[in-house]
């Protein structure tokens, strides 16, 4: 007998073993037909899997968040299949489920067009049509071998020969078509539906290495249903026209260039935005209890090897020397700030101490990884540290989150996600000091009422850590703030205060950022609003525009006053067409235009023209200033 406990808590009882596509049919024949998967004690294995004991069991449908990733992988093999029934003497290495879709490299001598692309996508959906079964065989490693290079598959060999001898393999069939995986997989292909598409060719080394063979990989991306596939392919075409680098060229916000790479070379207008968050930022924190502090920008080796990071990031490290030194250009701000807090005795009456830093920091990150100001060497973080004791937690952990939760509303976000990132592999400090530090974050997290997710083995090396993920106007989500309980760095880096007792005792250190970095933050910024920028951060706030020269004199009145109230405004006298001004700046996304032409100078009025808007409010000169100063206020009253 076979007892099998379902989500609800009933359980049903088979006699000898059972299948899961067997326990879907006996629960229902809705359930049998969109029954995908199962989850056999929290894992996702095949339908078609024999279960001899006693197991908690879910069945898997489209519904499920997960299903997309089982969705995704067989998605990769049809497309693998319909390339290898089009195109003669094409070889299939790997190709994985991705966020988002999938992708599939291959080894052939002619790459792939559009048009082939087309071929593929049709040749896929024939193959959902035939749903063929899939099934799952196991091979003997060496068998396999010999079975891929008769076929001349050589890269699915060479794969499998990296297993160790003796061990069987896994293969899943669908048709004549197979390929070595470990599942779990649909059990057929038409269960797959036809919610994908093919998305485009890029090339890519072997095993990732440049020394390797080009392939050539295609993406692809699929969805639980043709509506989710279209809501995604409407947010691709949207993400487009919002790149923050098309559109930092637009707004002449900032560029790139060769001599020197990753770093960003900032324009007057973007500089105004950079400034306006930051003096944001700045007034927020001083609000919020923190004192400003600055660090060197490099620092002795010998302090990075205390603290461990040495270690971690000294590949991601610009160094440098003198005389018989060797420095290290910062590439967080952490252990300077330790080295603060060592600075005379401190006492329990001193925490919690809220440091922060607008830190210059730089990274030696990959040239190929580098996108825009969403990935930069050289960047300013919003840091900062909570040096607190054990049992003030809880109580910083809940102010940080109402702070941070009432900044993001201040940008315009509110769909604000948590992940709680646990040890990763490789760590600093023991079991029990992990253990103490994620029960304590755990409860914190709970006690700020913050629903969360779990993101296993992501933490830092020194302790476990809370991801705050924004979600943007459409749809995207940015992993943007971090905070993290960080018992190991006091320990490595002798910081101590005196406790109430008369003894030493190591503070807690909250590691925490909101923004991120700044140039980062500046470009989900800019997509978000798609540069149409809120008054209080738009870097050009108002033109003027005339209508004839005749109105140069009241326009630049009513410039001198705007700016008197301390607004970005500047004219355009311009021998122009006052539709053709008009067109201009909405270009460059500013937020408000005035015109001004006979009766504007007669009645002293000005016609306010929005961005984006089709039509104009005629108001008095004061009341439009009044207007615009108090749509233009910072949101934390500065």
């Amino acid at each position: 007998m076979v007892a099998i406990t379902l989500p609800d808590g009933s359980v049903r009882e088979f006699e000898g073993s059972v299948t899961g596509a067997e326990v879907a049919a006996d629960i229902g024949a809705g359930l049998a037909k969109a029954a995908l998967a199962v989850r056999i004690n929290g894992e996702m294995k095949d339908l078609s899997l024999e279960i001899t004991e006693d197991v908690d069991m879910s069945i898997v449908t489209a519904r499920d968040e997960d299903a997309l990733e089982l969705l995704r992988h067989d998605a990769a093999h049809i497309m693998a299949q319909a390339v290898q029934e089009l195109f003669d003497d094409v070889q299939v290495t790997i190709g994985p489920a991705i966020e988002n879709g999938y992708y599939y490299d291959f080894a052939t001598k002619k790459p792939f067009t559009d048009d082939d692309l087309e071929k593929i996508q049709k040749k896929m959906e024939e193959i959902v049509d035939r749903n063929l079964p899939i099934e799952r065989e196991v091979w003997e490693r060496d068998e396999l071998i010999a079975k891929f290079k008769d076929m001349g598959e050589l890269y699915k060999a060479e794969i499998i020969e990296s297993i160790p001898a003796g061990e069987d393999v896994t293969v899943y069939r669908q048709g004549d078509w197979f390929d070595m995986c470990r599942g779990p997989h649909l059990p057929s292909t038409g269960k797959l539906g036809k919610a994908f598409k093919l998305m485009k060719v890029a090339g890519a080394y072997w095993r990732g290495d440049s020394n390797n063979e080009m392939l050539q990989r295609i993406y692809g991306t699929a969805w639980a249903d043709k509506k989710a596939l279209r809501q995604y392919l409407h947010m691709l075409e949207e993400a487009e026209k919002r790149d923050h680098r098309k559109l930092g060229k637009e707004m002449e916000l900032f560029h790139f260039q060769e001599e020197a790479v990753g770093s960003v070379f900032w324009h007057p207008h973007g500089w105004s935005i950079y400034r306006k968050v930051q003096e944001y930022m700045r007034t927020r924190l001083e609000e919020g209890g923190y004192v400003e502090v600055n660090t060197p920008q490099m620092v002795d080796r010998k302090l990075w090897e205390d603290s461990g990071h040495w270690e971690k990031f000294r590949e991601n490290m610009f160094i440098t020397g003198a005389e018989d030194k060797v420095l290290a250009i910062k590439p967080m701000n952490c252990p300077c700030h330790v080295q603060i807090f060592n600075q005379g005795l401190k006492s329990y009456r001193d925490l919690p101490l809220r440091m922060a830093e607008f830190g210059s920091c730089f990274r030696n990150e990959p040239s190929g990884a580098l996108h825009g100001l969403m990935r930069v060497r050289s960047f300013t973080q919003d840091d900062a540290h909570i040096f607190c004791s054990p049992d003030q937690i809880i109580s910083e952990t809940k102010i940080f989150c109402d702070l941070l939760q009432s900044i993001y509303k201040d940008f315009g976000f509110t769909d604000v996600k948590v992940k709680f990132s646990d040890r990763p592999e490789v760590r600093a400090g023991s079991d029990e000091t992990w253990d103490k530090a994620e029960s304590a974050l755990k409860e914190a997290t709970e006690a700020a009422g913050l629903e969360w997710t779990l993101n296993p083995g992501e933490g830092a090396f020194y302790g476990p850590k809370l991801e705050f993920v924004l979600r943007d106007a459409i749809g995207r989500d940015w992993q943007c703030g971090t905070l993290q309980v960080d018992f190991v760095l006091p320990e490595r880096l002798n910081a101590d205060y005196i406790g109430e007792d008369g003894n030493k005792h190591k503070p807690v250190m909250l590691h925490r950022a909101i923004l991120g970095s700044f140039e980062r933050f500046i470009g989900i910024l800019i997509e978000n609003f798609a540069g149409r920028f809120p008054l209080w951060l738009a870097p050009q706030q108002v033109i003027v525009a005339s209508i004839t020269s005749d109105h140069n004199g009241y326009a630049q009145e009513v410039c001198d006053l705007l700016k008197s109230k301390g607004l970005s405004c500047d004219t355009d006298f311009r021998n122009e067409s006052i539709n053709y001004k008009i067109r201009e700046h909405s270009h460059a996304k500013v937020p408000a235009i005035l015109v001004v032409g006979g009766k504007e100078v007669e009645n002293r009025t000005v016609a306010m023209r929005r961005l984006g808007g089709k039509t104009q409010e005629i108001l008095a000169l004061d009341e439009a200033v009044a207007k615009l100063v108090e749509e233009a206020a910072s949101p934390c009253g500065e």
